[in-house]
């Protein structure tokens, strides 16, 4: 296995980003390609990823993980929320950006050191509010062939939507803080989120996206997941009757996985993720 970290890669978004790519040792069978997008105030490098970007190569495939470029972290302090003006000025415009930057990579980039490499098959998984922006990227790119979401929202809008009081508070400021419960910063999201989001009501809403999503579509969840509840699952499900999914009954938001992450092992709900999604994409 061969591992390739932190690549430098111009953003549409306006930013740099940190890519890996983790690839087999050279053979003359075709890999595909996966491309994983993390969730909101996640990054590359957190918990088991990089076990999970080995676990995808073990399978046969070569693996492709990024920072969002607006995700707080920076070129130099890939593991830490470095820059929260650049997490505060982030959105699914600028997320979309990214993926459609990191598509337009690898046909440069990835050469022959890598491999024959089928370009014709790629599928984009995405963590959290990074399922929602994925199903979006896959409506869209016609490079990408198949769509995997792990403890997806089933709203991009969620954060603020049946909460009038929140949206009046955040418009007025221009500025909502979060807290980040393991680093404890007050991380800024700027009104700017909302406006973008209503700017593209249409085509970011996943409730008017998913009846007309023609790929394939793999909703995996927790059943004990506390962040996103299970029900937004069926709701996508409801909505794209064609997708299949995949309830792993035990599971929290990240599968059993934390962060820092010190084992060599995966958890057995990573290993259940990892297979349920190489056996679709086979």
């Amino acid at each position: 296995m061969n591992i390739e970290n932190n690549l430098v890669v111009e953003s549409k978004a306006g930013r740099k980003l940190l890519l890996d790519v983790y690839f087999p040792k050279l053979t003359k069978n075709p890999k595909s390609i996966v491309i994983f997008a993390h969730g909101f105030k996640g990054f590359k490098d957190w918990g088991c990823w990089d076990l999970i970007g080995k676990a995808f190569v073990d399978a046969g495939f070569l693996f492709i993980k990024f920072n969002f470029s607006h995700n707080g972290t920076t070129l130099d302090k890939p593991l830490d929320f470095a820059d929260l003006e650049a997490f505060g000025e982030n959105n699914y415009t600028n997320e979309l950006l990214d993926i459609e930057s990191v598509l337009d990579w690898i046909p440069k980039n990835l050469d022959a050191k890598y491999g024959y490499i089928d370009h014709n098959d790629i599928s984009l998984i995405g963590h959290s509010r990074g399922g929602g922006v994925s199903i979006i990227a896959g409506h869209q790119d016609p490079r990408i062939k198949r769509v995997i979401t792990w403890a997806s929202v089933s709203s991009l809008s969620y954060f603020w939507e049946a909460n009038e009081k929140l949206t009046n508070e955040w418009k007025a400021k221009g500025v909502y803080h979060v807290i980040n419960g393991r680093t404890k910063q007050e991380m800024p999201l700027y009104y700017q989120l909302k406006k973008d989001f209503e700017r593209n009501k249409k085509k970011y809403t996943l409730q008017t996206i998913l009846p007309e999503f023609k790929k394939p579509l793999f909703i995996i969840h927790g059943g004990n997941d506390t962040a996103v509840a299970e029900f937004a699952a069926h709701q996508m499900k409801e909505w794209c009757p064609k997708a299949e999914i995949y309830i792993i009954e035990e599971a929290d938001h990240v599968f059993s996985a934390k962060h820092p992450w010190t084992s060599n092992e995966l958890p057995d709900d990573c290993l259940d993720l990892v297979e349920a999604t190489v056996d679709f994409i086979l």
